[in-house]
């Protein structure tokens, strides 16, 4: 069974590539069908491991062996992986079922769901591994697949563009996780995890000299690793690539930015909390990048017009919450959240995907409005989405991201009071903007030009089901879950997963701690409504008072234009004066284009001789003999 559920979407790969013996439909359906089955395998292993405690390593084969170094392709089943096992196929599953409806007209259908299936694998490769050799080829996997998936339709300039940035910017971050890699492998003397993390307490206070500069090993390792994870989940600093990666199909923004991707990274430092836990400072440093990517985020989602990108900016806000949950020790309550937001915002995505389907791929929420009497079912679902995102009480995310809060303050470390203070004052920012998103796109007038409103419907079932299993899930996953990932048994579910030494006293958490944040959350709707959609003049005023903030938000805090101006555009002048002075003026010169030039002229000159008459050819042959003899003489 557990060899099943990681083959299964390998197998759908192959059938995909091989769409010309199945046809499209066919390979449709049976991409779609291995990653259900894997779904279902992985809600069983789960509840394996969940009641008969039912966990493993089941050995593949041995992959590397010198001397005493051993690695295997193994599929490690513990209490984590199970978790990210039952998120990723589930809602790869989802997707699948909704690229049958949304890419109906796409010429190359089979060749997505391969790549779909392809990206599906590669991360459930990541996330069984029982070490960091296999890891991290599943990380490159799923880098590799999400070249493919965000350059989909590569036609479009503008998608390869996005998708040579998400590979490059990725490629920073792999780079800190090989030296995190590099440096456990020279003094751990192994990579597998179980004797990495057995060996992490002995290391604790070694010093070494890195780059000239005496430093922790146990801290240095811990920061390699999560450059890592702040490159794949797009962290502050590393986050460029996720906006522009909304170039690729819906689908594939569901998939990559849900659950699976962008949650590598949160899932890398808690698989790693054993390492991570015997560093303050590493722990100290994932809090303030956690909460600055939260804080960053949200303020930019608050004025985009695109509604992908609206959602993408919210995935990572809300990443920013996991790590700075990961920072303050609670890892498993940044489970908990990685858990739960995999349903509302692979709904969000996939509910915008439905809206820019019946919209003729219009995705401006300005050129939208009044869609609700239109589509009814996907306004309920984006609504249910919203809720969840939000925190609005009794939906999954009030469980999980008020956890987030409430940990954070329980820390009882001035960092950790200043992740409270950001989480809250974030927690407004993501609700303004996400009821922005909703009234901006089903309410108030029909603003689309280019497209009738009488000609917009509610999607195909296809995308409609998945929509409504992802309500569900957005409803009840907070509530079902909550006492399993951060209840008072906990500690006995993730103990050989997770390694958590603080302890978290409930009893401090003051009143207004639980109740300051669903207020906010609650008092941003009708705030929302005057202002985007009973009042909006009063909106642009305040605009047109504060341009110049309105300006900085709406271009990102001007990082693309300033990695432009320190990266791209020194590089691109260094790059011309050595191919114009190096390559051209120099090699090409006095190589291949200088010996050709040689040769054309010595060729011209020679050819002179051949006038076709006998005493040209008489003379040529003396002077030939006469050379000939004389150093013959010589010699």
């Amino acid at each position: 069974m557990e060899y099943a559920v990681i083959f299964l979407p390998l197998l759908g790969t192959i059938i995909g590539y091989l769409s010309k013996y199945f046809g499209d439909l066919a390979s449709q359906l049976l991409t779609t069908l291995t990653v259900c089955i894997a779904a279902i395998l992985s809600i069983v292993i789960f509840y394996n491991g969940l009641v008969h405690d039912n966990y493993g390593n089941y050995i593949i084969f041995e992959w590397i062996r010198s001397g005493n170094f051993q690695i295997n392709w193994a599929i490690n089943i513990d209490p984590l992986s199970s978790i990210m096992l039952v998120v990723v196929t589930f809602v790869s599953a989802l997707v699948h079922i909704y690229s049958i409806g949304y890419m109906s007209h796409d010429p190359f259908k089979p060749r997505f769901m391969s790549y779909l299936s392809l990206f599906t694998f590669a991360m459930l490769v990541l996330v069984v591994s029982d070490n960091f050799i296999q890891l991290f080829f599943g990380w490159e996997g799923v880098g590799l697949s999400s070249y493919l998936l965000i350059g989909f339709w590569y036609k479009k300039d503008s998608a390869n563009k996005a998708a040579i940035k998400a590979f490059l910017v990725n490629r920073i971050g792999d780079f800190g996780l090989a030296i995190g890699i590099f440096l456990i492998f020279l003094y751990f003397g192994t990579l597998n995890y179980n004797e990495v993390f057995e060996q992490a307490s002995n290391f604790s206070q070694n010093k070494i000299n890195f780059l000239g500069l005496e430093a922790n090993l146990i801290t240095l390792i811990s920061l390699f690793l999560f450059i890592g994870a702040m490159g794949k989940s797009a962290q502050f600093f590393l986050h460029t690539w996720l906006p522009d990666a909304m170039e690729g199909p819906t689908p594939v923004s569901a998939l990559i930015h849900a659950a699976t991707m962008v949650t590598a990274g949160v899932f890398l430092v808690v698989r790693c909390s054993p390492i991570f836990e015997y560093s303050q400072f590493a722990l100290n440093v994932v809090t303030i990048i956690g909460m600055i990517t939260a804080f960053f985020a949200a303020t930019v989602a608050i004025v985009q017009n695109d509604i992908k990108k609206i959602i993408a900016y919210s995935t990572c806000s809300q990443l920013g919450y996991m790590f700075f949950a990961a920072g303050v020790g609670a890892y498993n309550v940044a489970m908990f959240h990685l858990f739960t937001h995999a349903f509302f915002k692979a709904l969000l995505f996939l509910g915008s995907g439905s809206v820019i389907h019946s919209m003729n791929d219009e995705q401006d929420i300005r050129n939208m409005g009044d869609l609700w009497k239109k589509m009814p079912f996907t306004w309920i679902a984006m609504i249910v989405g919203t809720l969840a995102l939000t925190g609005f009480p009794f939906l999954s995310g009030f469980y999980s991201k008020d956890a987030i809060i409430e940990y954070a303050y329980l820390s009882q470390s001035n960092i950790g009071y200043i992740a409270t203070a950001v989480g809250i004052i974030t927690a407004l920012l993501t609700a303004i903007y996400s009821w922005r998103l909703i009234f901006k796109t089903f309410h108030g007038r029909f603003n689309n030009k280019n497209i009738s409103k009488s000609k917009i419907k509610e999607s195909s079932l296809s995308i409609t089901i998945p929509l409504g299993i992802l309500i569900l899930g957005s409803i009840f996953s907070g509530f079902l879950f909550k006492d399993l990932f951060i209840g008072k048994t906990n500690q006995e579910f993730w103990a050989s997963s997770i390694l958590i030494l603080k302890n978290f006293d409930h009893s401090l958490i003051p009143l207004w701690i639980l109740y300051i944040t669903p207020f906010l959350v609650v008092s941003a709707i009708p705030l929302s409504y005057y202002l985007f959609l009973k009042n909006p003049k009063y909106l642009d005023e305040i605009i047109l008072k504060n341009k110049k903030i309105y300006k900085f938000l709406l271009n990102k805090w001007y990082f693309d234009e300033f990695y432009d101006a320190i990266f791209v555009k020194p590089i691109q002048k260094l790059g011309s004066f050595f191919w114009k002075s190096g390559d051209q003026k120099t090699i090409d010169r006095y190589g291949p284009d200088g010996i050709s030039h040689l040769i054309k002229i010595i060729s011209y000159r020679v050819s002179k001789f051949q006038t076709g008459y006998l005493f040209d050819y008489a003379f040529v042959m003396l002077i030939g003999f006469s050379l000939l003899l004389t150093f013959l003489i010589i010699k």
